[in-house]
């Protein structure tokens, strides 16, 4: 797949969630705000029924008041009545005698009609006790001119939010306090606070009494976000997912770019290991050639040559295919193959140094080495040690400026090489003014495959292998490498190994 088609994917793909989302938290602004509105007007009908209920309660019991002493009137004139008919009755008694029988005449007719008339007093009572509480909640409520305190129960009013807030199936836990119309707090709940006018609730207490008779609640509730919220709570998993789903195609399309990339430095690791590869095979094959010719055969100096030719070629190519085993074996976590001896780290480095100056002078250039620990001892597979400075060695022969790498001329290549104590640990720092490293390619010179781009071109050689098999050796002993470098003027690479000493301990 083409990388503008990745791309092209990624875009849409990226555009269609974005689109996704918006819409989402959309469509949960609009749930919300919707629910807080209808919060906020059951509340405020709540509030406004708490009043109203207020006034009627108060008219109610006047009106009852009234009633109850209308009624007390009417009882003391029916008791005036029966007890006027009681007196006739004791002196009808005692005119006659007791046991003087007196059949129905109209004293005890008018004693019946007494009793009817009390009847329907009770009864006319009563009715204009029904009528007038109609009335109290069908005409309304009337000023009665008198001051707010004491006219509130506060236990009373407490109940009637709580009873109504149910019916409007509002379960949150609230507080109030109650003032004057002028603002002198009257009554006030123990956890009541401030939290901010926009979330406060406010009804005025009496509101056609003039402003002395007046007053104002003010109700809080303290967790009024949480309920909102939990009506749009089934949007949340929605949210949720929307971004898990995000969150897994970004990861998809950093996979398919980074396999794409594996890919490529693959593909260039085939191409220069074929490349690799090619020379050694060709120079063996014909120096194969020429021992076949007779004339070479008597010629013993040829022979020899041809011979150490012969060698070095295998070396070499021997040496290619082990680097790409080893690293191979490395990333497979198969690495702890070493051969631990106690090595001075100092002679490996010179003798190393020392092959390379033939090759440093080819081009030019010169090496030195400050070989400075006074504690050289490591304890390291000297094979890997060697086959480490040599790989370093190599790099910065490889990186040199010259007209291979885009340089109208060739500068000559400095290396120096120095070795030093640090605490328990031996440095060893390798410095070239080669090319130098970008500081992009910085971060990744020791992964596997790659190869710092030096165009389109395959001047340079190499499988993108020799860091990471460097890395990899520091690392299974114990130690550390890291690279520093400014482009244009040179890298450094420093190198840290556990002395013998500490290794013991």
């Amino acid at each position: 797949m083409k990388k503008r088609t990745i791309w092209t994917i990624a875009i849409i793909m990226a555009l269609t969630f974005a689109g996704l989302i918006y819409i989402q938290m959309h469509y949960f602004e609009e749930v919300v705000e919707a629910r807080q509105e209808q919060f906020d007007g059951a509340v405020g009908r709540v509030l406004s029924r708490v009043a109203y209920n207020l006034e009627m309660n108060e008219t109610r019991a006047a009106v009852e008041k009234e009633i109850e002493a209308s009624d007390t009137i009417l009882k003391r004139r029916a008791q005036a009545e029966l007890d006027a008919i009681n007196d006739s009755i004791e002196k009808l008694k005692d005119s006659k005698g007791e046991a003087y029988y007196m059949p129905v005449n109209p004293t005890f007719k008018q004693q019946d009609d007494q009793q009817k008339r009390r009847e329907k007093l009770r009864q006319r009572v009563l009715h204009q006790k029904d009528l007038l509480t109609e009335v109290v909640y069908t005409v309304g409520y009337k000023p009665l001119f008198r001051s707010i305190e004491g006219r509130v129960n506060y236990d009373e009013l407490d109940r009637s939010i709580q009873q109504l807030l149910k019916l409007y199936h509002i379960d949150s836990k609230y507080h109030f306090r109650v003032t004057t119309y002028d603002g002198r707090e009257l009554y006030r709940c123990c956890e009541y606070e401030e939290p901010g006018r926009a979330t406060i609730y406010s009804q005025v207490l009496f509101p056609t009494d003039p402003p002395n008779g007046q007053g104002i609640i003010y109700v809080h509730f303290t967790n009024s976000k949480s309920y909102v919220f939990a009506t749009a709570r089934m949007l949340v998993p929605a949210l949720a997912l929307t971004f898990i789903l995000l969150v897994v195609f970004v990861y998809t399309i950093f996979i398919i770019f980074r396999q794409k990339r594996l890919t490529e430095m693959k593909n260039d690791f085939v191409n220069n290991m074929t490349h690799e590869f090619k020379t050694p095979i060709s120079s063996i094959s014909l120096a194969a050639q020429m021992l076949s010719d007779p004339v070479v055969g008597k010629n013993e100096a040829m022979l020899k040559n041809l011979a150490r030719i012969i060698s070095d070629e295998s070396k070499r190519l021997r040496f290619q295919v082990d680097k790409v085993l080893q690293t191979s074996l490395f990333e497979r976590g198969k690495a702890a193959t070493f051969k631990m001896d106690e090595l001075d780290a100092n002679s490996i480095i010179e003798d190393v140094a020392q092959t390379f100056t033939i090759k440093v002078q080819n081009v030019g250039g010169t090496i030195s080495t400050h070989l400075e620990a006074d504690d050289p001892i490591i304890c390291a597979d000297k094979m890997h040690f060697t086959n480490v400075i040599f790989n370093l060695l190599d790099n910065a022969l490889k990186y040199h400026k010259s007209p291979d790498l885009g340089y109208e001329e060739s500068e000559p290549l400095h290396v120096d090489i120095r070795t030093a104590n640090e605490g328990r640990f031996l440095k060893i720092y390798i410095t070239d003014n080669g090319i130098g490293i970008k500081k992009d390619d910085l971060k990744r010179i020791f992964d596997r495959f790659y190869r710092v781009s030096t165009g389109n071109r395959h001047d340079v050689k190499g499988f993108g292998l020799g860091l990471a098999y460097v890395s990899s050796v520091v690392q299974g002993h114990k130690g550390s490498i890291h690279a520093e470098s400014v482009y244009g003027q040179g890298t450094t690479f420093v190198l840290s190994f556990p002395l013998m000493d500490a290794v013991e301990q």
